[in-house]
Protein backbone atom coordinates (compact mmCIF):
# COMPACT_ATOMS: atom_id res chain seq x y z
CA UNK A 1 0.00 0.00 0.00
CA UNK A 2 1.16 3.59 -0.71
CA UNK A 3 -0.76 5.19 1.85
CA UNK A 4 2.11 7.65 2.94
CA UNK A 5 2.24 8.96 -0.56
CA UNK A 6 -1.60 8.75 -0.64
CA UNK A 7 -1.83 10.90 2.42
CA UNK A 8 0.25 13.20 1.01
CA UNK A 9 -1.67 13.62 -2.06
CA UNK A 10 -5.14 14.31 -0.42
CA UNK A 11 -3.13 16.83 2.04
CA UNK A 12 -2.15 18.34 -1.41
CA UNK A 13 -5.72 18.36 -2.57
CA UNK A 14 -7.38 19.74 0.63
CA UNK A 15 -4.62 22.72 0.46
CA UNK A 16 -5.33 23.42 -2.80
CA UNK A 17 -9.07 23.56 -1.81
CA UNK A 18 -8.37 26.28 0.36
CA UNK A 19 -6.58 28.28 -1.49
CA UNK A 20 -8.81 28.09 -4.50
CA UNK A 21 -12.32 29.09 -2.04
CA UNK A 22 -9.97 32.16 -0.69
CA UNK A 23 -8.90 32.70 -4.38
CA UNK A 24 -12.81 32.29 -5.56
CA UNK A 25 -14.69 34.19 -2.47
CA UNK A 26 -11.94 36.77 -1.02
CA UNK A 27 -11.52 37.03 2.44
CA UNK A 28 -12.84 33.69 4.74
CA UNK A 29 -12.72 33.01 7.87
CA UNK A 30 -11.25 29.61 9.43
CA UNK A 31 -14.70 28.23 10.02
CA UNK A 32 -15.84 29.67 6.85
CA UNK A 33 -13.28 27.71 5.07
CA UNK A 34 -14.79 24.74 6.96
CA UNK A 35 -17.93 24.66 5.75
CA UNK A 36 -17.22 26.02 2.39
CA UNK A 37 -14.91 22.71 1.90
CA UNK A 38 -16.60 20.12 3.85
CA UNK A 39 -13.51 19.79 5.70
CA UNK A 40 -13.36 19.46 9.56
CA UNK A 41 -13.03 22.55 11.39
CA UNK A 42 -9.25 20.81 13.11
CA UNK A 43 -8.31 19.88 9.21
CA UNK A 44 -8.47 23.57 8.25
CA UNK A 45 -6.76 25.05 11.13
CA UNK A 46 -3.77 22.99 10.49
CA UNK A 47 -3.69 23.72 6.81
CA UNK A 48 -3.96 27.14 7.62
CA UNK A 49 -1.41 26.99 9.94
CA UNK A 50 0.91 25.51 7.25
CA UNK A 51 -0.16 27.48 4.50
CA UNK A 52 0.19 30.99 6.72
CA UNK A 53 4.08 29.66 7.07
CA UNK A 54 4.82 29.27 3.72
CA UNK A 55 3.78 32.70 2.63
CA UNK A 56 0.25 31.50 0.83
CA UNK A 57 -2.01 32.86 3.36
CA UNK A 58 -1.90 35.90 5.41
CA UNK A 59 -4.83 37.12 8.03
CA UNK A 60 -6.45 39.90 6.96
CA UNK A 61 -6.28 41.67 10.76
CA UNK A 62 -10.10 42.60 10.34
CA UNK A 63 -12.46 40.70 12.83
CA UNK A 64 -15.53 39.80 11.02
CA UNK A 65 -18.44 38.57 13.85
CA UNK A 66 -20.06 35.37 12.89
CA UNK A 67 -23.17 35.43 15.64
CA UNK A 68 -22.54 34.64 18.71
CA UNK A 69 -19.24 33.73 20.53
CA UNK A 70 -15.62 35.51 19.15
CA UNK A 71 -14.98 37.13 16.62
CA UNK A 72 -13.24 35.75 13.92
CA UNK A 73 -10.29 36.63 11.75
CA UNK A 74 -10.77 36.56 7.74
CA UNK A 75 -8.11 35.01 5.84
CA UNK A 76 -6.97 36.14 2.23
CA UNK A 77 -3.93 35.14 -0.33
CA UNK A 78 -0.61 36.48 0.60
CA UNK A 79 0.56 38.28 -2.81
CA UNK A 80 4.03 39.64 -0.66
CA UNK A 81 5.59 36.46 0.33
CA UNK A 82 5.79 34.40 -2.45
CA UNK A 83 5.42 34.21 -6.27
CA UNK A 84 6.28 32.80 -9.41
CA UNK A 85 8.71 33.66 -12.31
CA UNK A 86 7.52 33.28 -15.92
CA UNK A 87 9.57 33.47 -19.66
CA UNK A 88 7.89 33.36 -23.01
CA UNK A 89 10.25 32.96 -25.23
CA UNK A 90 9.48 34.79 -28.49
CA UNK A 91 10.65 34.72 -31.61
CA UNK A 92 12.68 37.78 -31.67
CA UNK A 93 12.61 38.57 -28.48
CA UNK A 94 12.80 36.98 -24.41
CA UNK A 95 10.40 38.49 -21.76
CA UNK A 96 10.62 37.40 -18.03
CA UNK A 97 8.02 38.27 -15.19
CA UNK A 98 7.98 37.77 -11.87
CA UNK A 99 4.47 37.50 -10.31
CA UNK A 100 3.00 37.26 -7.04
CA UNK A 101 0.50 34.50 -6.60
CA UNK A 102 -2.12 37.13 -6.71
CA UNK A 103 -1.18 38.66 -10.10
CA UNK A 104 0.79 41.47 -9.05
CA UNK A 105 4.24 41.94 -11.64
CA UNK A 106 6.68 42.50 -9.40
CA UNK A 107 9.23 42.81 -11.84
CA UNK A 108 9.65 42.15 -15.78
CA UNK A 109 12.83 42.15 -18.33
CA UNK A 110 12.88 41.87 -22.20
CA UNK A 111 15.84 40.96 -24.13
CA UNK A 112 16.57 40.50 -28.03
CA UNK A 113 16.93 36.86 -28.65
CA UNK A 114 20.67 36.27 -29.14
CA UNK A 115 20.49 32.79 -30.84
CA UNK A 116 17.47 30.72 -31.91
CA UNK A 117 19.52 27.51 -31.68
CA UNK A 118 17.66 25.27 -28.84
CA UNK A 119 20.92 25.48 -26.34
CA UNK A 120 21.66 29.02 -26.63
CA UNK A 121 17.72 29.73 -26.33
CA UNK A 122 17.96 28.15 -22.85
CA UNK A 123 21.26 29.47 -22.10
CA UNK A 124 19.90 32.98 -21.98
CA UNK A 125 16.55 32.12 -20.83
CA UNK A 126 18.42 30.84 -17.56
CA UNK A 127 19.99 34.20 -17.18
CA UNK A 128 17.31 35.70 -17.04
CA UNK A 129 15.20 33.60 -14.68
CA UNK A 130 18.52 33.17 -12.07
CA UNK A 131 18.12 37.02 -12.27
CA UNK A 132 14.49 36.99 -11.50
CA UNK A 133 15.06 35.04 -8.63
CA UNK A 134 18.01 36.77 -7.16
CA UNK A 135 15.77 39.74 -7.40
CA UNK A 136 13.02 38.15 -5.25
CA UNK A 137 15.36 36.46 -3.02
CA UNK A 138 16.44 40.05 -1.97
CA UNK A 139 12.96 41.16 -1.01
CA UNK A 140 12.24 38.31 -0.04
CA UNK A 141 9.84 36.68 -1.95
CA UNK A 142 9.98 32.67 -2.23
CA UNK A 143 10.05 31.36 -5.29
CA UNK A 144 7.32 28.21 -5.94
CA UNK A 145 8.52 27.90 -9.54
CA UNK A 146 9.00 28.30 -12.86
CA UNK A 147 7.29 28.57 -15.89
CA UNK A 148 8.19 29.05 -19.90
CA UNK A 149 6.13 29.55 -22.97
CA UNK A 150 7.46 28.64 -26.39
CA UNK A 151 6.17 29.48 -30.00
CA UNK A 152 5.32 26.00 -30.89
CA UNK A 153 3.61 22.18 -29.85
CA UNK A 154 5.63 21.21 -26.40
CA UNK A 155 4.26 17.34 -25.49
CA UNK A 156 4.62 17.23 -21.94
CA UNK A 157 4.70 13.57 -21.83
CA UNK A 158 8.44 13.30 -23.47
CA UNK A 159 9.57 17.12 -22.74
CA UNK A 160 9.92 17.58 -26.22
CA UNK A 161 8.91 20.24 -28.55
CA UNK A 162 7.44 18.68 -32.03
CA UNK A 163 6.70 21.96 -33.43
CA UNK A 164 7.92 25.04 -33.39
CA UNK A 165 8.26 26.42 -37.36
CA UNK A 166 9.19 30.39 -36.64
CA UNK A 167 11.99 29.12 -34.45
CA UNK A 168 12.95 26.43 -36.83
CA UNK A 169 12.80 23.66 -34.28
CA UNK A 170 11.29 20.42 -35.01
CA UNK A 171 11.25 17.49 -31.99
CA UNK A 172 13.42 18.95 -29.67
CA UNK A 173 14.26 18.23 -26.32
CA UNK A 174 13.97 21.15 -24.59
CA UNK A 175 13.36 19.93 -20.75
CA UNK A 176 16.67 18.21 -20.36
CA UNK A 177 18.40 21.72 -22.32
CA UNK A 178 16.17 23.85 -19.93
CA UNK A 179 17.15 22.04 -16.88
CA UNK A 180 21.03 21.72 -17.58
CA UNK A 181 21.02 25.32 -18.40
CA UNK A 182 19.52 26.48 -15.27
CA UNK A 183 21.71 24.09 -13.50
CA UNK A 184 24.61 25.84 -14.86
CA UNK A 185 23.34 29.33 -14.14
CA UNK A 186 22.85 28.84 -10.29
CA UNK A 187 19.28 28.38 -10.55
CA UNK A 188 17.87 26.84 -6.98
CA UNK A 189 16.42 23.76 -7.54
CA UNK A 190 12.82 24.40 -8.41
CA UNK A 191 9.73 23.03 -10.33
CA UNK A 192 9.54 24.25 -13.67
CA UNK A 193 6.80 23.90 -16.30
CA UNK A 194 6.52 24.17 -19.73
CA UNK A 195 3.67 24.83 -22.52
CA UNK A 196 3.15 26.54 -25.51
CA UNK A 197 3.24 30.77 -25.29
CA UNK A 198 -0.69 30.94 -26.37
CA UNK A 199 -1.49 28.44 -23.30
CA UNK A 200 0.78 30.54 -21.13
CA UNK A 201 -1.26 33.56 -22.27
CA UNK A 202 -4.67 32.46 -21.92
CA UNK A 203 -3.50 31.48 -18.36
CA UNK A 204 -2.65 34.78 -17.29
CA UNK A 205 -6.17 36.20 -18.36
CA UNK A 206 -7.72 32.92 -16.52
CA UNK A 207 -5.83 32.38 -13.24
CA UNK A 208 -5.46 36.31 -12.06
CA UNK A 209 -7.96 37.80 -14.46
CA UNK A 210 -11.19 36.33 -12.76
CA UNK A 211 -14.91 37.50 -13.42
CA UNK A 212 -16.09 36.02 -17.11
CA UNK A 213 -14.04 33.40 -16.76
CA UNK A 214 -15.59 30.83 -14.86
CA UNK A 215 -14.48 27.47 -16.12
CA UNK A 216 -13.34 28.08 -19.92
CA UNK A 217 -11.63 30.93 -22.07
CA UNK A 218 -9.66 31.24 -25.36
CA UNK A 219 -7.08 33.70 -25.82
CA UNK A 220 -6.04 34.59 -29.33
CA UNK A 221 -2.17 35.72 -29.74
CA UNK A 222 -1.16 37.73 -32.97
CA UNK A 223 2.47 37.81 -33.52
CA UNK A 224 5.09 36.79 -36.23
CA UNK A 225 2.79 33.33 -35.24
CA UNK A 226 -1.07 33.00 -34.27
CA UNK A 227 -1.77 30.36 -31.67
CA UNK A 228 -4.51 30.19 -29.51
CA UNK A 229 -5.00 29.06 -25.63
CA UNK A 230 -7.53 27.23 -24.53
CA UNK A 231 -8.85 26.61 -21.16
CA UNK A 232 -11.82 23.96 -21.09
CA UNK A 233 -13.45 22.53 -18.03
CA UNK A 234 -11.02 24.25 -15.91
CA UNK A 235 -7.76 22.52 -17.36
CA UNK A 236 -6.02 23.26 -20.54
CA UNK A 237 -6.79 22.09 -23.51
CA UNK A 238 -3.65 20.93 -24.98
CA UNK A 239 -4.44 17.92 -27.36
CA UNK A 240 -2.18 14.62 -27.80
CA UNK A 241 0.62 16.43 -28.27
CA UNK A 242 0.32 19.73 -27.31
CA UNK A 243 -0.99 20.77 -30.90
CA UNK A 244 -4.21 21.99 -29.92
CA UNK A 245 -4.30 25.87 -30.49
CA UNK A 246 -2.44 26.00 -33.33
CA UNK A 247 -5.27 28.19 -35.55
CA UNK A 248 -2.11 29.83 -37.48
CA UNK A 249 -1.77 26.56 -39.18
CA UNK A 250 -5.51 26.39 -39.87
CA UNK A 251 -6.70 26.61 -43.46
CA UNK A 252 -8.44 29.54 -44.36
CA UNK A 253 -8.35 29.52 -48.21
CA UNK A 254 -6.93 26.38 -50.61
CA UNK A 255 -4.28 27.00 -52.45
CA UNK A 256 -3.62 30.69 -50.65
CA UNK A 257 -0.10 32.16 -49.89
CA UNK A 258 2.53 30.39 -48.49
CA UNK A 259 3.18 29.84 -44.74
CA UNK A 260 6.18 29.46 -42.70
CA UNK A 261 4.86 25.43 -41.78
CA UNK A 262 5.00 24.59 -45.89
CA UNK A 263 1.16 24.89 -46.05
CA UNK A 264 -0.09 27.52 -48.28
CA UNK A 265 -3.87 29.34 -47.20
CA UNK A 266 -2.81 29.41 -42.87
CA UNK A 267 -4.52 32.13 -41.17
CA UNK A 268 -0.61 33.04 -40.31
CA UNK A 269 -0.39 33.57 -44.01
CA UNK A 270 -3.01 36.65 -43.53
CA UNK A 271 -2.84 37.99 -40.58
CA UNK A 272 0.84 36.82 -38.63
CA UNK A 273 2.95 40.05 -38.38
CA UNK A 274 5.23 39.18 -41.17
CA UNK A 275 1.56 39.14 -43.55
CA UNK A 276 0.61 42.51 -42.12
CA UNK A 277 3.51 43.95 -42.62
CA UNK A 278 3.09 43.98 -46.36
CA UNK A 279 -0.50 44.37 -46.68
CA UNK A 280 -0.91 48.61 -47.67
CA UNK A 281 -4.28 48.33 -44.77
CA UNK A 282 -2.92 45.93 -42.07
CA UNK A 283 -6.34 46.44 -40.70
CA UNK A 284 -7.60 44.26 -42.96
CA UNK A 285 -6.15 41.45 -41.44
CA UNK A 286 -8.60 42.37 -38.98
CA UNK A 287 -11.67 40.38 -41.30
CA UNK A 288 -9.05 37.27 -41.17
CA UNK A 289 -8.71 37.45 -37.52
CA UNK A 290 -12.74 37.98 -36.88
CA UNK A 291 -13.12 34.84 -39.11
CA UNK A 292 -10.77 32.81 -36.70
CA UNK A 293 -12.79 33.89 -33.50
CA UNK A 294 -16.31 32.78 -35.10
CA UNK A 295 -15.31 29.18 -35.51
CA UNK A 296 -13.75 29.58 -32.10
CA UNK A 297 -16.60 30.80 -31.12
CA UNK A 298 -19.08 28.04 -32.80
CA UNK A 299 -16.50 25.06 -31.50
CA UNK A 300 -15.74 26.00 -28.01
CA UNK A 301 -18.59 28.36 -26.92
CA UNK A 302 -16.25 30.23 -24.64
CA UNK A 303 -16.87 31.79 -21.36
CA UNK A 304 -13.95 34.44 -22.38
CA UNK A 305 -12.60 35.74 -25.50
CA UNK A 306 -9.56 37.73 -25.57
CA UNK A 307 -7.47 38.77 -27.90
CA UNK A 308 -3.54 40.12 -27.62
CA UNK A 309 -0.16 40.24 -28.92
CA UNK A 310 2.66 42.36 -30.88
CA UNK A 311 0.58 42.97 -34.09
CA UNK A 312 -2.46 43.81 -31.89
CA UNK A 313 -0.43 46.76 -29.92
CA UNK A 314 1.01 47.89 -33.35
CA UNK A 315 -2.18 47.69 -35.31
CA UNK A 316 -4.82 48.60 -32.84
CA UNK A 317 -7.71 48.82 -35.92
CA UNK A 318 -6.69 45.06 -36.38
CA UNK A 319 -9.03 43.66 -32.70
CA UNK A 320 -11.46 46.69 -34.14
CA UNK A 321 -12.05 45.23 -37.40
CA UNK A 322 -12.13 41.57 -36.57
CA UNK A 323 -14.80 42.87 -33.68
CA UNK A 324 -16.96 44.14 -36.63
CA UNK A 325 -16.35 40.61 -38.75
CA UNK A 326 -17.38 38.73 -35.57
CA UNK A 327 -20.27 40.86 -34.98
CA UNK A 328 -21.53 40.36 -39.06
CA UNK A 329 -21.89 36.34 -38.27
CA UNK A 330 -23.21 36.66 -35.37
CA UNK A 331 -26.09 39.10 -36.83
CA UNK A 332 -26.62 37.11 -39.60
CA UNK A 333 -27.10 33.76 -37.66
CA UNK A 334 -29.65 36.15 -35.36
CA UNK A 335 -27.65 35.54 -32.16
CA UNK A 336 -25.40 37.64 -30.08
CA UNK A 337 -21.92 37.65 -30.64
CA UNK A 338 -19.58 37.50 -27.71
CA UNK A 339 -17.53 39.92 -25.79
CA UNK A 340 -13.86 40.05 -27.39
CA UNK A 341 -11.64 41.76 -25.38
CA UNK A 342 -8.08 42.98 -25.60
CA UNK A 343 -5.49 40.89 -22.98
CA UNK A 344 -5.01 42.82 -19.48
CA UNK A 345 -1.31 42.21 -19.29
CA UNK A 346 -0.60 43.69 -22.87
CA UNK A 347 2.86 42.29 -23.96
CA UNK A 348 3.48 40.37 -20.79
CA UNK A 349 0.52 38.47 -21.07
CA UNK A 350 2.78 35.15 -22.29
CA UNK A 351 5.26 35.47 -19.48
CA UNK A 352 3.14 36.58 -17.11
CA UNK A 353 0.63 33.58 -17.93
CA UNK A 354 4.18 31.17 -17.49
CA UNK A 355 4.14 31.92 -14.23
CA UNK A 356 0.52 31.74 -13.89
CA UNK A 357 1.35 28.01 -15.09
CA UNK A 358 2.90 27.58 -11.81
CA UNK A 359 0.01 28.11 -9.97
CA UNK A 360 -2.12 26.12 -12.02
CA UNK A 361 -0.28 23.17 -11.53
CA UNK A 362 -0.27 23.83 -7.46
CA UNK A 363 -3.92 24.67 -7.33
CA UNK A 364 -5.20 20.89 -9.70
CA UNK A 365 -2.38 18.00 -7.50
CA UNK A 366 -4.89 15.41 -8.33
CA UNK A 367 -2.80 13.97 -11.04
CA UNK A 368 0.94 13.10 -9.86
CA UNK A 369 3.90 14.64 -11.94
CA UNK A 370 5.34 12.81 -14.82
CA UNK A 371 8.91 11.55 -14.59
CA UNK A 372 10.87 14.02 -16.49
CA UNK A 373 13.29 12.73 -18.98
CA UNK A 374 16.57 10.64 -18.95
CA UNK A 375 19.31 13.34 -17.89
CA UNK A 376 17.01 15.92 -16.76
CA UNK A 377 17.12 17.84 -13.05
CA UNK A 378 13.97 16.61 -11.20
CA UNK A 379 11.44 19.00 -11.61
CA UNK A 380 12.31 19.84 -15.03
CA UNK A 381 8.96 18.80 -16.92
CA UNK A 382 5.81 18.31 -15.15
CA UNK A 383 2.06 17.26 -16.16
CA UNK A 384 -1.24 18.72 -15.91
CA UNK A 385 -3.21 18.33 -13.12
CA UNK A 386 -7.07 18.87 -11.98
CA UNK A 387 -8.58 18.81 -8.69
CA UNK A 388 -11.60 17.30 -7.98
CA UNK A 389 -14.77 19.64 -7.23
CA UNK A 390 -14.63 18.20 -3.37
CA UNK A 391 -11.54 17.91 -0.92
CA UNK A 392 -10.58 14.44 0.22
CA UNK A 393 -11.07 13.47 3.85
Amino acid sequence: MKTIGDQQLVKRINRSVLLRLLRRQGPLSRAQLAVESGLTKSTVSLLVRELIEEGWMAETGLAAAQGLGRPSTPLRLDGTRRAMVGVEVGVESLRVAAVSITGEVLSSAEQPLADRAPAAVCRQVAGLVVHAQRELAARPVAVSGVGIGLPGAFDQASGTVRFAPNLGWRDVAFAPLIARALAEAGSPPVAVHVQNEADTAALSEYEFAGGDATDSLIFVTCGVGVGAGIVLNDRLFTGLQGMAGEIGHSILQIDGPPCSCGRRGCAEAFFGARALERRADPSRGGVFLGVVLQNLWTTFNPGALVVGGPSCESHPALLRVARETLAGYAASAGVPAPAVRSARYGLLASAVGAAALVLHHELRPLHAPQAPPTGAAPGAATARGTVPPHPLH
